[in-house]
């Protein structure tokens, strides 16, 4: 098992929805940035329908969860940008158009790491998840070869490593010890989300809040110590590397 790849210059997060990067590597990408990493953040679809009100409009739901996002993004220290495409949630494909656009923010951003979704993960349900993850490797392929889509007059750009997180088989792990509070800060930064992913229902009493949060911190940190890989890390987030791209 890895441990700590050298702090990159630039940092390329790619996530389904908004809050699945904070999710997979909240932890990982506070650290990089406290120590001067550019981290961007690219969210695959509008995450249109991550509610459970049958009542929600929507138009606004995208609007909230971009916003959030960005508030996100800000509480982990990212400096980056917020990129978001326009793949309705629930929709989305690793098609050739889709992997055009992952291909494109690669080399314009031109990212030493990038994080993305497992996509081989076992028994997983949502299928956005495998797509986002297979456009994250294949994006890598098609943004390092020149031949691939030359009509964005971009150099080709090959990243120095790709790290999966909810990794099927992990190999690698970051030491994210004194970032735990910066993780819960960037998840907490999606109230849409407070109750359908985080079992904390915003319509309770002060009281009941306070407990379900403290529930659902206890949670994430449980999950940052539980771990089968690499000695010496008391809280660490799990990945499986890709170093040869």
């Amino acid at each position: 098992m890895s441990q700590n790849l050298a702090t990159p210059a630039i940092a390329l997060a790619i996530g389904a929805h908004p809050d699945d990067i904070e999710f997979g590597a909240g932890g990982t990408l506070a650290k990089w940035s406290a120590a001067g990493t550019v981290v961007h953040h690219l969210v695959c679809t509008d995450g249109s329908k991550g509610s459970w009100d049958p009542t929600t409009d929507r138009a606004e739901l995208i609007v909230t969860r971009q916003s959030e996002q960005r508030a996100a993004a800000g509480a982990l220290g990212a400096t980056g940008e917020c990129v978001f495409l326009p793949w309705p949630d629930g929709e989305l494909d690793s098609g050739l158009r889709q992997r055009w656009e992952v291909a494109y923010w690669i080399r314009r951003l031109q990212p030493t790491v990038v994080l993305g979704h497992d996509p081989w993960k076992r028994y997983r349900l949502h299928p956005d998840h495998r797509h986002a993850g297979l456009l994250a490797v294949e994006g890598i392929v098609a943004a390092r070869d020149p031949h691939f889509f030359p009509e964005q007059e971009l150099p080709p750009h090959r990243p120095d490593a790709l790290l999966l997180f909810e990794a099927d088989a992990p190999d690698h792990v970051e030491d994210v010890a004194g970032f735990t509070d910066a993780k819960l800060a960037g998840l907490y930064a999606h109230a849409s989300q407070l109750r359908s992913t985080m079992g904390i229902n915003d319509q309770a009493t002060p009281d009941e809040i306070a407990h379900q949060r403290a529930l659902f911190a206890q949670g994430v940190v449980r999950r940052l110590e539980k771990r089968d890989d690499a000695e010496g890390i008391a809280q660490g987030e799990s990945f499986k590397l890709i170093p040869d791209l």
